[in-house]
């Protein structure tokens, strides 16, 4: 029982507060504005599209850790 007290002490002091999730929702939103960004330079032909793909390969994966994390 104890173990279980000290457990759940951890994770609610591991969980992130108002300002630090204010935070997260930012960054989350600045990815989601960059990768539209990438999308539409590929569309244009301004950037390879092999290097589009991976960076938007990166920032999708960027933006589901912090949206795990945030939850």
């Amino acid at each position: 029982m104890r173990e279980i007290i000290i457990s759940i002490a951890i994770m609610v002091g591991m969980s992130p507060n108002a300002e630090d999730k204010r935070i997260l929702n930012e960054t989350i939103n600045n990815i989601q504005d960059m990768r539209e960004w990438m999308i539409e330079d590929k569309c244009q032909g301004v950037i390879n599209p092999d290097y589009a793909d991976y960076y938007i390969e990166i920032l999708n994966d960027s933006e589901d850790y912090l949206i795990k994390y945030t939850d």
